[in-house]
């Protein structure tokens, strides 16, 4: 069975820096487009960036020049590298395939405070 694990959310400063780690079991890295959601107290959730297996990369307008989508080496790990944090960030981050394949995992917090 698929897991996905996410963590590395916490409080930063606006301006600040976090890096978001999604441990995916069952090789699903190889094999799908992965992809970073969000959702923010009493809104939806929505997409952030995706990373095909090609390591083609795209963001929203809100996460594109500030956010990395990235995976290691080992296809074992999806990131999220996001930059210059600001308050409109705060959300709970999931990660999940590109067509939201699987379960979603318990996600992990970023609040960015002013």
């Amino acid at each position: 069975q698929v897991q996905l694990v996410e963590s590395g959310g916490g409080l930063v400063q606006a301006g600040g820096s976090l890096r978001l780690s999604c441990a995916a079991s069952g090789g699903i890295l190889r094999r799908s487009a992965m992809a970073w959601y969000r959702q923010a107290p009493g809104m939806q959730r929505e997409w952030v960036a995706s990373i095909t297996t090609f390591g083609l990369t795209n963001y929203a307008d809100s996460a594109r020049g500030r956010f990395t989508i990235s995976r290691d080496g080992a296809w074992n790990t999806l990131y999220l590298h996001m930059n210059s944090l600001q308050a409109e960030d705060t959300a709970v981050y999931y990660c999940n395939t590109n067509a939201m394949d699987y379960n979603w995992g318990q996600g992990t917090q970023v609040t960015v405070s002013l």
